[in-house]
């Protein structure tokens, strides 16, 4: 199989993962890129960025025309990850890859678990303490430095478990918490954006927003619990697998 069918099947996947549920989409991405389509870390991970930068970016649109991003809390949660997210991605330099894996993995796992032991979300909206909201961006945004993605499938538990965010507010908000996280590591990574291979990065990109659009769609008859289960789960099988892969 092609290349370029392989990029538009794995960004089809991602946009939809990232549509509908605010998150999953760099760590979905980076082991398509790796295992798929023969990318290095370094190159998956900067690759990764770039696509779930503008796919975020598009998909929350989407979410914020029906109200479902809380901006103010957003802004606050993501500011607070930039300086930890530049700190973390320099500390990422100096950890061996094998440990970065598995620490992935980890912190996924525990994020889905989490999440699945979790009840439903309020329907209310809940009011959200700003202290709560940048000590958690702020935990979020190192997390994201070190390990190299926007940090939507933490971003997500987060803003439900740690904030009280219903699931729907939770998907919309994370898009942005997503984009600005993204913005900031690729920022730290500008040498490595030059040596991509545009002629995947491109048709990548191009089906993850497709598929985003399909994901909104989606999300909109699903109810909150049941996207909520269905995040934890695929993120809960993403993690053994690099767990395991890590191992070997």
């Amino acid at each position: 199989m092609s290349a370029l069918i392989l990029a538009l099947a794995a960004g089809a996947v991602i946009g939809l993962a990232l549509g509908a549920l605010g998150g999953g989409g760099s760590v979905l991405a980076v082991p398509a890129l790796i295992y798929l389509l023969d990318f290095t870390p370094v190159g998956a991970t900067t690759a990764s960025l770039v696509i779930v930068a503008v796919t975020s970016a598009t998909a929350m649109s989407a979410h914020a025309r029906d109200g479902n991003v809380r901006w103010r809390t957003g802004l606050l949660f993501a500011a607070a990850g930039i300086g930890p997210a530049m700190l973390g991605g320099a500390l990422a330099a100096r950890i061996p890859a094998a440990v970065l894996t598995a620490a992935f993995a980890v912190v996924a796992g525990v994020a889905a678990l989490r999440m699945l032991r979790s009840g439903p979300a309020a329907d209310a909206i809940v009011p959200v303490r700003p202290g709560r909201a940048a000590a958690a961006g702020g935990g979020l945004g190192a997390v994201t430095g070190v390990l190299g993605v926007g940090g939507g499938f933490l971003a997500v538990p987060a803003l439900v478990g740690v904030l009280g965010l219903r699931m729907r507010n939770a998907v919309g908000t994370s898009l942005l918490v997503i984009t600005v996280n993204s913005l900031a590591a690729l920022a730290m990574r500008a040498g490595t954006v030059e040596g991509l291979d545009w002629a995947v990065v491109g048709p990548f990109v191009g089906a993850a927003i497709l598929g985003a659009w399909d994901g909104k769609r989606l999300a909109e008859k699903i109810l909150g619990h049941t996207l909520q289960r269905i995040f934890a789960v695929v993120l809960l099988a993403v993690a053994a697998f690099m767990l395991i892969d890590a191992a070997l």
